[in-house]
C-alpha cells in the first residue's frame, strides 16, 4: 500500500512541477534562460544550475538533451506557452517557428542513440526526472508563477457591449434604449456607449476616503554574512587531494583521471550546500570547471605511457646497433634523428610519448614504413597531415632514389600532442 501511495505521491509532485514550471526570463540568461528560469523559480543560485547543465553535458552530452528540451518546452516570461506547444498551435511564442523546429531536429542526435544506442537519452532523462522531483518537492512552494488565463479568452469574461444593453429605441433621457429584461425587472443598466456623460447612472465616482497614508521608510538591506561553505569545502577538498596522493602508493585505482573525478565530487556537493544555505561557495565554480575539462581528456584519452618518464630525449645514433626499440617520455617531447645512419642495413624502432610530441628525422634516400597514431592532436607523416581525434596514418616511402639502401620500419605515436615523421 505504502508503494502505492508513494507513485502517487510522485505523480502528483511531477503534475504540479508541469502546472508550475520555470519560465525562461529575459534578464540573466546566458543561451536560452533555461538554467536562469530554474534558478529563479526555486531560488536557488543560478551557477548551481548552470555547473548542473555542464556536468550533464560531459556524461555524453546529457546536459545538452536536457537543455534543448528544456528550451523547447519552457515558456519564456511573456510567452502564452512554450515553443513545442506553438508549433501544435495552442498559444502563441516569440521564438521563430523555423528556430523550434531546428531545435527539435537537435534533439535527436542528442539522445545519442547513432552512438551509444540512446543509454544518453534513458541515463539523461532518469537523472532530470529524479532532480525535478526531489528539487520540486523541497522547494516547489517557492516562487508560484499565478495562472495564466486560457487563450483566445479575455481575462473579464465577456467583451464589450455584452448583453443587457439594446441597440436602440424609444426609451427615455437622451436617447437610451431600455432592453425587455430592464423593463420588466426596474433595474437599468448603463449604456454602452455614452460620450456626453448623459446618463448619471453610469458615472463612476471614487469613494470619498481619509489622508493618504504615510509612506513606510525603507529598511535597510542587511548585509549577506559571509558564508564558511566555500572554505570548508576546499579545505575537505584538499584532504581528498592529499588522501588520494597516499592512497595511490596502495592501489592503481587512484590514477589521475578518478581523483579529479573526486575532487569535483566533493567540489559540486559543496557548491550545492553553499547554494541551499544562502549562495555561499560561488567561488568554486573557477575549480570545478577546469577539473572537468581535464577530467574528460584523460577519461577519453588512453594514457599508457608511463607517467613516470617525464622531461625531453634527444637522441641522433650514427650506427644502426645505437638505435634504441624504445624512445618514450610520459610528459614532454622526444626528438629522434636518423639522418646519420648509414645507407645500409635495418631499424626498426617506436617513439611513444603521452602528453607532448613525438618528431622523427630519417634519412632522405631511406626506405620508411611508417605508422603515425595520435589519438588526440596532430598528425604530420611524410607528406600527409591530419588533425583531430583518432588520427593514424600508415606510409611506406622509398625515397627520392627508390627501393634500395637503409630500411625504416618505425612506430610513432602521441596519446594527446603532435606526431611528425620528416625526412632529413
Amino acid at each position: 500500500m505504502s508503494g502505492s501511495i508513494n507513485a502517487a505521491g510522485v505523480e502528483e509532485t511531477l503534475k504540479d512541477f508541469w502546472a508550475t514550471r520555470p519560465r525562461r526570463p529575459h534578464d540573466g540568461r546566458k543561451i536560452a534562460g533555461v538554467a536562469a528560469g530554474i534558478a529563479q523559480r526555486y531560488q536557488i543560485d543560478p551557477v548551481i544550475v548552470r555547473v548542473a547543465f555542464v556536468a550533464m553535458a560531459l556524461c555524453n552530452g546529457a546536459g545538452v538533451l536536457i537543455y534543448l528540451l528544456g528550451w523547447l518546452l519552457l515558456a519564456q516570461a511573456d510567452d502564452e506557452v512554450s515553443p513545442a506547444e506553438s508549433l501544435l498551435g495552442r498559444g502563441h511564442s516569440s521564438t521563430p517557428t523555423a528556430l523550434t523546429v531546428l531545435l527539435g531536429l537537435a534533439v535527436v542526435p542528442a539522445t545519442g542513440f547513432f552512438v551509444d544506442g540512446g543509454f544518453t537519452m534513458v541515463g539523461g532523462v532518469l537523472l532530470s526526472v529524479g532532480a525535478v522531483y526531489l528539487l520540486h518537492r523541497g522547494r516547489g512552494q517557492l516562487n508560484r508563477p499565478e495562472p495564466t488565463p486560457a487563450f483566445g479568452v479575455p481575462a473579464g469574461g465577456a467583451g464589450v457591449g455584452g448583453p443587457g444593453v439594446a441597440d436602440g429605441g424609444a426609451g427615455g433621457g437622451a436617447g437610451v434604449g431600455v432592453s425587455t429584461e430592464e423593463q420588466a425587472t426596474g433595474r437599468v443598466n448603463p449604456p454602452a456607449w455614452d460620450p456626453l456623460g448623459a446618463a448619471p447612472f453610469a458615472w463612476d465616482l471614487p469613494e470619498p476616503g481619509g489622508p493618504p497614508e504615510p509612506a513606510r521608510p525603507v529598511e535597510p538591506v542587511p548585509a549577506r554574512r559571509r558564508s564558511r561553505v566555500g572554505g570548508a569545502t576546499f579545505g575537505a577538498a584538499l584532504v581528498v587531494l592529499a588522501g588520494s596522493l597516499v592512497a595511490s602508493a596502495y592501489s592503481d585505482w587512484f590514477r589521475a583521471g578518478h581523483v579529479i573525478g573526486l575532487l569535483v565530487a566533493v567540489l559540486g556537493a559543496g557548491m550545492v550546500l553553499g547554494a541551499l544555505r544562502g549562495g555561499g561557495g560561488r567561488g568554486l565554480v573557477w575549480l570545478v570547471v577546469p577539473l572537468s575539462v581535464a577530467g574528460v581528456v584523460l577519461t577519453s584519452v588512453d594514457f599508457d605511457v608511463d607517467a613516470g618518464e617525464v622531461g625531453s630525449t634527444r637522441a641522433r645514433p650514427t650506427a644502426v646497433a645505437e638505435v634504441q626499440e624504445r624512445y618514450a617520455a610520459g610528459v614532454g617531447e622526444v626528438e629522434l634523428d636518423l639522418t646519420a645512419l648509414p645507407d645500409s642495413g635495418s631499424v626498426t624502432t617506436a617513439v611513444e610519448v603521452g602528453l607532448g610530441s613525438a618528431r622523427v628525422r630519417v634519412p632522405a634516400d631511406a626506405d620508411v614504413t611508417v605508422d603515425c597514431r595520435a589519438d588526440l592532436g596532430s598528425v604530420r607523416c611524410l607528406g600527409r597531415e591530419s588533425d583531430g581525434e583518432g588520427r593514424y596514418e600508415q606510409v611506406t616511402d622509398y625515397g627520392a632514389d627508390g627501393p634500395g639502401g637503409l630500411k625504416v620500419v618505425l612506430d610513432v605515436r602521441s596519446d594527446l600532442g603532435e606526431v611528425e615523421v620528416s625526412r632529413g
